[in-house]
């Protein structure tokens, strides 16, 4: 499981290593890493174009002794200074190297850009923040059309290192090259989506344990229960699926899909009679009890059951919300998605109080609503929202998104990395659901279940848009989660 940092926190891992070690050691070990990771992108370094798009922090000085290193192994190397004032030591490299430096402020700067074979990111490092100034932001749009590959030095510049959010004009990395440790702003969205592929450099950092982690395959392997010889259906759960409505047929039989595929024991659906024949009909697996919408008998007297998911194509009337507040009443687990978000945003109190587990899973229109806030204003602060939320409601938020969050009330958040685009398309949600739900029945916890049904759906979703990559429906990711369960458990 991969730590995330802040900003503060990574600073002060350095100070020791700044008092005990030789003036300019830390720096050369960044800036040696940042060199040979930018040879490698180029191929061919001898004759190659790079420019330095160089600040006055240390992130231009990393840049300069990497122009430096690159200027000496033949590359053309031009830095463009945004001030009078920038590194020493790195400027004095650059210019013992043969490097080329001018101020960055004319027309000049877009042709050295566009020319390019490589663009070195080194205005703003993991202290800066807020707006860019105009300067900066002239600079930082001009890598966004460029052919040449784009290198973050530690963090892009308009990137905020400690939440990911970033400004408007923020540089647009193909590949950021980062120190001591992986940055939140790096993993966490908007942030991540400017980061590009994230390499980290040890520089010999000592860093306490961490609330913001990143699961990898390994992890995911070790949180889904295995099927061992004495495995039976009620060992490896049980769920409740209480989702569709004559409108919304589909979406029952996308989170019953979700569940089986992930290895449930047992699926028992709940619901209205149509979307009820559809599931008989896809999943002839599934235990099928039709109800009319409202009826919270139903609901109770279900069977035995290990967790619920509801919501899914429920509704949001009188007898939706009646259903969604008797499964909020059951002792099991319950994951709320869709409608019934839509329906404690008007009752927080009923999750609120619960004495049993709840995961919610949200997009950020959803949690918009729940939480009385713009959509937009989520997407710019998802990590904060996303932990405000958790702590607000007592629960588990699973924050769905381009960098999908999961936070519990205690305040860990873990980012799920295996993602595509190509997950956003109608009944994903659905599906989602199934599998977080199916991980909750067979034991785990609502960080875990969330975080490793995240894992698994995006995971399932690459194999099924494949390579290149096209576009996918829900059921394509219900037929490869099995290949994804698979490929974690190596």
């Amino acid at each position: 499981m991969r730590s995330l940092y802040d900003a503060d926190t990574v600073r002060t891992a350095e100070e020791p290593l700044l008092a005990s070690l030789p003036d300019g050691t830390l720096m050369q070990r960044a800036a040696t890493a940042l060199a040979r990771r930018c040879a490698q992108l180029l191929g061919a370094t001898y004759g190659s174009r790079v420019v330095l798009l160089v600040g006055s922090g240390n992130n231009g000085g990393d840049a300069l002794h990497a122009g430096a290193a690159l200027a000496r192994r033949g590359a053309r190397v031009d830095a463009l200074l945004l001030s009078e004032s920038v590194h020493e030591g790195g400027l004095h490299a650059f210019d013992a190297a043969g490097g080329r430096r001018r101020p960055a402020g004319d027309d000049a700067d877009r042709l050295l850009v566009e020319r390019a074979d490589l663009v070195v990111d080194g205005m703003l490092g993991i202290g800066a923040g807020g707006p860019l100034r105009p300067a900066y932001a002239r600079l930082a749009r001009l890598t966004w059309d460029t052919a040449a590959v784009v290198v973050a030095v530690d963090v892009p510049t308009g990137v905020d290192a400690s939440t990911g959010a970033a400004d408007p004009d923020a540089v647009r990395a193909d590949v950021t090259v980062t120190f001591g440790a992986a940055k939140v702003g790096l993993l966490v969205s908007p942030g991540a989506e400017c980061a590009g592929v994230t390499d980290v450099v040890d520089i010999g950092l000592t860093l306490p344990p961490s609330q913001l982690t990143a699961l990898d395959a390994a992890d995911v392997a070790a949180l889904v229960p295995p099927v061992g010889a004495g495995t039976d259906k009620y060992r490896r759960g049980v769920l409740a699926v209480v989702a569709g409505s004559d409108r919304y047929t589909g979406a029952a039989v996308m989170a019953v899909g979700g569940a089986l595929a992930t290895g449930v024991g047992m699926v028992r659906f709940l619901g209205a009679e149509h979307p009820g024949e559809l599931v008989r009909q896809a999943w002839p697996e599934a235990v099928v009890v039709v109800a009319e919408p409202g009826d919270t008998a139903a609901v109770r007297d279900l069977g035995r059951v290990q967790a619920w998911v509801v919501g899914s194509g429920l509704g949001t009337d009188a007898a939706a919300a009646s259903t969604v507040r008797a499964v909020l009443e059951m002792p099991e687990p319950v994951l709320l998605d869709a409608d019934a978000l839509t329906v404690v945003a008007e009752h927080p109190d009923w999750v609120r109080d619960r004495p049993a587990p709840t995961l919610l899973t949200p997009h950020a229109g959803e949690f918009g609503r729940l939480r009385a806030m713009e959509r937009s204003e989520v997407e710019a602060h998802r990590l904060r929202h996303v932990r405000d939320a958790a702590r607000n409601l007592e629960a588990t938020v699973l924050l769905k998104g381009s960098s999908t969050l999961v936070a519990d009330a205690g305040g860990q958040v873990r980012v799920n990395t295996a993602q595509t685009p190509y997950l956003g398309t109608a009944g994903s949600g659905d599906v989602l659901s199934g599998i977080c739900g199916a991980l909750l029945a067979s034991g785990l916890s609502p960080l875990d279940a969330g975080s490793a049904g995240a894992f698994l759906h995006g995971l399932a979703g690459l194999e099924a848009a494949g390579d290149p990559p096209t576009a996918i429906t829900a059921m394509d990711v219900v037929r490869r989660l099995p290949d994804a369960l698979r490929a974690v458990r190596g």
